[in-house]
């Protein structure tokens, strides 16, 4: 049986549902509803014949950051069109990109609102990351002659299963990647079971570990422990999601045991969430201050400092002794725990990291992260390593040399992308 009709059935069902959730959420937070038009695939006209890359949201716009700022040193006649599907990635890539390439939401997978996209974008070549499977567009590739990549492409052994339901229909859909540039061997072997060409399958590497750090992000660091906690021990737990910031309160409360005078910085993952983390924090006995506020009085005495704004999570982890990466003590996947790394920061995770197992494991593997299964384990942690800076430099060492061991994956890219880009660039 073709699945297609029943999946044009089911996205023609979705948008619409979709669309109102969005709006809805617009009514409090504007960038919701700002630019939706894009959503059904209007909006200006671009550039012709440059390149269209798509990340979902800001983890993979900080992982595309390195392939983006290299393809405009490179070629800087060559336009460049960044997507992304949410508000907060949207977001990141305008203050990533905004000078050298334009960026808009990727339409939904409808057959009218990706063709209308492709005629105002109008590529040479269509660049995707990790693992955005979209029939319609992928086609819609297929149809103009677009030469496709799957970048930094990873599949966890749960999707495989999920898709292989689906049958023909992703079959069918990653069989059109000119290149499907997977992160590891185990991830190249999914692909290949799905569908992909085997011709076109490569072993690239991760490109998260090729991101470039701003080069006085040390100096940044230091401008905020200044600000915030001169003389006085700090951990962040980043990216938080519901469910977790209970777990990280209860680290925090064993911390100050220990360490009467410590900051905890915290960072929920979605902006959404921070009006209601902040809540939180005014029902837990602890003093706070947010950071999207003027610098509030006692700033340098509070015990919680929330991370309410966009873009500053990597100048607080330079900031910090030891970071917490979210997204891990709930099965939500795990988030990017290569910046703190590749900072020296020592890393302290929850045991679901199936997002970016390979990293994990390097990590793990190489005595620079530790896992830790609920809020007392992280508090006892956290705890001990504030006691220890020697300890704290040991680990955060090896966590600098295993990031800057596994860089390359955006030369690989790079070779395999330069000659579809034919006479664009």
């Amino acid at each position: 049986m073709h699945l297609r009709p029943l999946y044009l059935l089911a996205v023609y069902l979705a948008a619409p549902l979709h669309s109102l959730v969005y709006l809805w959420r617009g009514l409090w937070d504007r960038s919701y509803r700002a630019n939706f038009r894009e959503r059904y695939g209007f909006g200006p006209q671009a550039m012709p014949r440059g390149v269209w890359l798509h990340a979902v949201s800001v983890g993979e716009v900080q992982a595309c950051a390195a392939l983006v700022n290299a393809l405009h040193r490179r070629h800087p006649q060559l336009p460049l069109t960044v997507t992304s599907f949410t508000p907060t990635g949207v977001a990141r890539a305008r203050a990533l990109f905004g000078d050298i390439a334009e960026v808009r939401y990727l339409p939904y997978d409808l057959p009218g609102a990706v063709r209308r996209f492709f005629r105002r974008v109008q590529p040479c070549l269509a660049v995707i990351f990790e693992t955005e499977l979209w029939p319609n567009l992928y086609r819609e590739c297929a149809r103009q002659r677009v030469p496709l990549v799957i970048a930094s492409a990873r599949i966890s052994s749960r999707s495989v299963g999920r898709y292989r339901k689906l049958g023909n229909l992703f079959s069918g859909t990653l069989a059109r990647a000119a290149v499907v540039a997977a992160q590891g061997p185990e991830d190249a072997e999914r692909f290949r079971a799905l569908g992909a060409d085997p011709d076109a399958l490569q072993v690239t590497g991760n490109l998260k570990f090729d991101f470039e750090l701003p080069g006085d992000i040390q100096a940044r660091g230091a401008a905020l422990r200044a600000a915030y906690a001169p003389d006085r021990p700090v951990w962040v737990a980043g990216s938080t999601h519901a469910g977790e910031e209970d777990a990280v309160l209860e680290a925090h409360r064993a911390v100050l045991r220990l360490h009467p005078r410590a900051l905890l910085v915290i960072a929920p993952r979605h902006p959404p969430r921070f009006a209601e983390v902040a809540q939180r924090l005014a029902g837990s006995g602890l003093s706070f201050v947010r950071r999207s506020q003027p610098q509030a009085v006692g700033a340098q005495q509070c015990q919680v400092l929330l991370l309410d704004t966009l873009g500053e999570l990597v100048e607080f982890y330079a900031a910090g002794d030891v970071a917490f990466v979210g997204g891990s003590l709930v099965g939500i996947g795990g988030h990017n725990l290569l910046e703190p790394a590749a900072l020296g920061r020592p890393v302290l995770t929850g045991p679901h990291n199936f997002n970016s197992i390979d990293s994990a494991r390097l990590l793990l593997g190489a005595g620079a992260a530790e896992v830790v299964a609920s809020g007392a384990q992280l508090g006892e942690r956290v705890g001990a390593l504030l006691a220890r800076p020697e300890e704290c430099a040991r680990i955060g060492a090896r966590g600098r040399a295993c990031v800057e061991a596994n860089r390359g994956a955006l030369g690989k890219l790079l070779a395999l992308i330069e000659p579809l880009l034919g006479g664009a660039a």
